[in-house]
């Protein structure tokens, strides 16, 4: 917390808002109060066990530091720093940042390679500056109270000061029924707000600066050879796992039955000294997708310590009356409760895991990504066959809304609006029945709100291939915004750390270098990526068909879980009445019950919401 007017803080509120967020870091915490400035940190112990409890300060107090996260490299700088004078006090990647900010300034950013939010206060410049990691892997929220500045890795911390408003952005609910996620900076609370992924923020007297540090854009090698290529790329995973198992306590792995998590094992298991602790969860009735037999023969394969779990309609069910606490952001990812089992397992015998999260993104490993490659194709047929023929033939005969929506996207010549267009599962005229008319006289049904939080991105990208464009928009949006911030949370609600180590921001660029080819070739997404794990895995586990966390959720909707959606959507105390048409989510309900469309998604966000404003407005 930090007060614009030089006045005192309350340090009891700023216990009040570390202790929100305890679940982060059970093991300690620690509390820094000085005038305007208040600092309050839990922490979870795993570098520097004894000695590495925050706030730090400096030799003579004059910066202070909070930091959630890990930098990875921290060995290395902190010999570099050292050689240049610097003396430490802890063995912590934690007073590497404090000198890396002593001896670089806000250039320090440029020598971290890890996940971080972290706050450092300079006494003598009266400034706080505030950062977060190159893909938004580690949230930080702030809000400005009356005079006060607050700021937190969770939104519920902020909601501990009574002035903090409860109010629903209505610009943002736009967002999210168009993108099925809110995308940085807004939330889906008025005035809360994130810093975006490779933001920096610093705030003073004079006001808020906020400022992006990370300036890549893809660019591609002009000349190359494809083996060497591999070669180099395989240098750089291998490096980025060896960086991600530093820890000083066990460090285990999300287990499926992809490529991606199993190339994790076979590195993790090269570099430890012991069985490493992987996870696994399945489904009842999920047999068709469930993957724990393939995991499980991975994990034999690799020697690792495995364990698994099934998860229940019940259990699903009982988490799902504090799912939303834990999100604090609605999403229409019917997978995210799904890493809430797999973390809690983890957490009952590691506090640090590896996810195989962040390869898909960059490398093209999606079928959205494969339908902006056909985009230029299909762009070059005549507008009276695919307007007029072939998008109503696809509208009346397709009931998967996935290839539905992927088809009509194509149909549109502006990037922007079909990169919005691809992942809107509520169309333009689905929302338009579906918002109140209150509603639609303050916001859009076409996805102005949310092409516009998208057009900084897509104008970096501007003028390169479709592909190109997607991806880079993917990583650095839908990602964070999505898929990170559920993995996050999810795991932090377990005190457990996830790492990525495919996001090392290294890999990252070294993706986006590549020409579109060497993604997606033909219809086979994250060629290259597969071709370099082809080291140490068996073509088998490459090239077999992704599952991710597929679940028969959409099953236990239409079945035993039905009573639980119509509490939800049809109860005369639900906050959706205020928002949709009842009438028209009571036809969804029925189309997608009944077999004529697949509606799962669109039920899944609209419980989403539902659920997270029971939890936060509705009190």
């Amino acid at each position: 917390m930090f007060d614009f007017r030089g006045e005192a803080v309350q340090q009891d509120l700023v216990r009040k808002m570390s202790n929100a967020i305890r679940h982060r870091g059970p093991d300690g915490e620690g509390l820094y109060v000085c005038g305007q400035i208040g600092l309050g940190h839990r922490r979870l112990s795993i570098i520097d066990l004894q000695g590495g409890n925050q706030p730090i300060t400096n030799e003579d107090d004059s910066v202070c530091i909070i930091f959630n996260g890990e930098i990875y490299n921290f060995i290395e700088l902190r010999d570099e720093l050292d050689n240049k004078g610097h003396t430490f006090k802890t063995r912590s990647d934690t007073e590497v940042i404090l000198h890396g900010y002593e001896e670089w300034g806000i250039d320090c950013l440029s020598h971290f390679n890890g996940i971080f939010a972290f706050a450092i206060w300079d006494h003598k410049q009266k400034q706080l500056f505030l950062a977060r990691d190159h893909l938004g892997v580690k949230p930080l929220y702030y809000v400005v109270v009356g005079n006060r500045f607050l700021f937190a890795s969770e939104i519920k911390a902020l909601l501990r000061d009574d002035g903090c408003p409860r109010e629903v952005d209505l610009s943002a609910l736009s967002q999210l029924f168009t993108l099925r996620y809110v995308p940085s900076p807004n939330t889906m609370f008025r005035g809360i707000k994130k810093l975006p992924p490779a933001h920096y923020m610093l705030v003073s007297a004079g006001g808020i600066d906020v400022r992006n540090y990370w300036k890549w854009k893809p660019q591609f090698r002009e000349k190359w050879d494809e083996k060497l290529l591999i070669e180099a790329y395989q240098d750089l995973v291998e490096d980025a796992v060896r960086l991600q198992m530093r820890s000083d306590v066990p460090v285990g792995l999300f287990l499926s039955s992809g490529v991606d998590s199993s190339t994790l094992l076979a590195l993790m298991s090269k570099q430890a000294n012991r069985p490493v602790h992987t996870f696994t969860i399945g489904f009842e009735d999920g047999e068709r997708s469930n993957e724990t037999d393939d995991a499980r023969e991975m994990a034999r394969r690799f020697g690792a310590d495995h364990t698994e779990m099934m998860v229940s309609p019940k259990d699903y069910q009982d988490y799902y009356e504090r799912y939303l606490w834990d999100l604090e952001e609605p999403v229409g990812n019917e997978t995210a409760a799904a890493f809430y089992f797999v973390s809690l397992i983890a957490s009952r015998k590691v506090k640090v895991v590896l996810t195989g999260q962040g390869a898909d993104e960059p490398w093209a490993g999606y079928h959205r990504h494969i339908g902006s490659r056909l985009s230029g194709l299909y762009s070059r047929l005549p507008k009276v066959l695919t307007a007029n023929v072939l998008e109503p033939l696809v509208t009346r005969f397709l009931k998967d809304e996935k290839l539905r929506r992927g088809v009509k996207s194509l149909n549109e010549r502006d990037m922007l609006t079909r990169l919005v267009n691809i992942y809107s599962f509520f169309s333009s005229d689905m929302k338009a029945q579906l918002f109140q008319p209150w509603l639609l006289e303050q916001i859009s049904s076409d996805g102005a709100e949310a092409r516009e939080s998208l057009r900084q991105l897509q104008s970096n990208v501007e003028g390169l291939d479709a592909l190109t464009q997607m991806t880079y928009i993917d990583t650095r949006a839908n990602l964070p915004d999505d898929l990170l911030m559920v993995a996050d949370k999810t795991a932090m609600t377990n005190s457990l750390e996830a790492r990525v180590p495919f996001l090392d921001y290294r890999i990252v660029e070294f993706a986006e270098t590549l020409p579109p080819r060497l993604k997606l070739r033909w219809f086979r997404g994250k060629y290259l990526h597969k071709k370099a794990m082809e080291k140490w895995l068996p073509q088998e586990v490459i090239y077999r068909q992704k599952k991710g966390f597929a679940n028969p959720v959409d099953r236990w909707l239409r079945s035993r879980m039905k009573p639980f959606i119509d509490d939800c959507l049809f109860s005369e105390h639900s906050a959706v009445r205020k928002y949709f048409d009842g009438n028209y989510i009571k036809q969804l309900v029925a189309k997608h019950e009944g077999g004529d469309q697949n509606y799962m998604r669109h039920v899944y966000l609209l419980i989403s919401f539902e659920l997270w404003h029971q939890q936060f407005i509705s009190t």
